[in-house]
């Protein structure tokens, strides 16, 4: 049976009567540190003491504790639970109870050397393969409870530093594999008297565009806008060490600017992001052109006698 419900935190949620007993019950080796306690200070430190072994970590405050578990918990210490609402969470008892149930589980406070090594390793072994804010986090407390480190207060700190740190490598790591070449026709999409192709449009606002209905002038423009990605010299393995989603995920960073904000941006990424973007464009510009070739084969009179190019497409797109 559901017996409670609250909003806040991972602990306050829906708890079953089950569910309370094998997490909120206090056992043999929890009464001799909350024996020697009375009133709040007993009701509130109990409830940090198994909030600590469910979590590895402190609560931020009140909110995260569901009321069902606050009067579970005060029935068992026989302390009435509305007392809960004096809990000091700013005085020198909080810091105390802090320091006795660090002891007890074996745990430590984090310190700054402790940020640098959890930021490194966040951004050497996460940050390549998970994006979302949220997940990121969860690793340092993951990491944190391996290491019997108390989670720092800091995490948008850590976690930003992992980021900038891993960027910071990725992008070096992209302009290493491009030529002098490829680096002045990247930099020349987004310059502010870039090229035009031949239907009046810069190749990064063709890149953006939709391709539209299949037609032959449909066929001729991305026939145009292959060969010039292309003509951009992009190696094969410019991203073959990075997981698909943190490519895609450049891509739809560098989508989202405009030629003046990309302009504005470190050069390292905005080359980075220009290459991702030019790099999953061609391929999907390539997969469009197979499905317009399709799509034209089957009308009439046949497409190679209205568009002469055609087999200029088959060889571009491999087909």
């Amino acid at each position: 049976m559901v017996v409670s419900f609250l909003r806040f935190g991972a602990v306050s949620r829906e708890w079953t009567t089950d569910e309370l007993i094998a997490s909120w019950m206090l056992v043999d080796g929890d009464w001799p540190l909350v024996g020697n306690k009375s009133g709040v200070t007993r009701l509130g430190f109990a409830l940090l003491l198994r909030f600590f072994e469910l979590e590895a970590r402190f609560p931020r405050g009140p909110e995260e504790f569901a009321w069902v578990v606050v009067a579970y918990v005060a029935d068992q210490v026989k302390v009435a639970p509305e007392e809960f609402d004096g809990y000091d969470w700013a005085g020198r008892s909080v810091k105390y109870h802090r320091e006795q149930i660090r002891t007890e589980f074996g745990f430590r406070e984090f310190t700054r050397g402790d940020e640098d090594k959890v930021a490194a390793w966040l951004a050497e072994e996460v940050c390549p393969v998970e994006l979302r804010e949220e997940q990121l986090r969860q690793a340092v407390l993951v990491r944190c409870r391996a290491e019997r480190l108390e989670p720092p207060g800091r995490m948008e700190r850590i976690v930003g530093s992992a980021r900038a740190s891993f960027e910071r490598r990725f992008c070096e790591a992209t302009l290493s594999r491009l030529d002098g070449g490829c680096l002045v026709a990247l930099e020349d999409l987004v310059a502010e008297d870039a090229p035009l192709l031949p239907g009046g449009r810069t190749l990064w606002g063709e890149l953006k565009a939709d391709p539209g209905q299949a037609s032959l002038e449909t066929l001729l423009r991305e026939i145009d806008k292959l060969a010039a990605v292309r003509a951009l010299g992009l190696p094969g393995g410019l991203f073959a060490d990075a997981s698909e989603k943190l490519v895609a995920a450049w891509r739809a960073r560098a989508a989202r600017a405009y030629p003046s904000d990309l302009r504005a941006m470190p050069g390292s990424v905005r080359v980075t992001l220009l290459a991702a973007l030019c790099r999953l464009r061609a391929t999907e510009i390539t997969d469009a052109l197979v499905d317009l070739l399709i799509t034209l084969r089957r009308s009439a009179p046949p497409v190679n006698e209205l568009c002469p190019d055609s087999s200029r497409a088959r060889r571009l797109v491999g087909r």
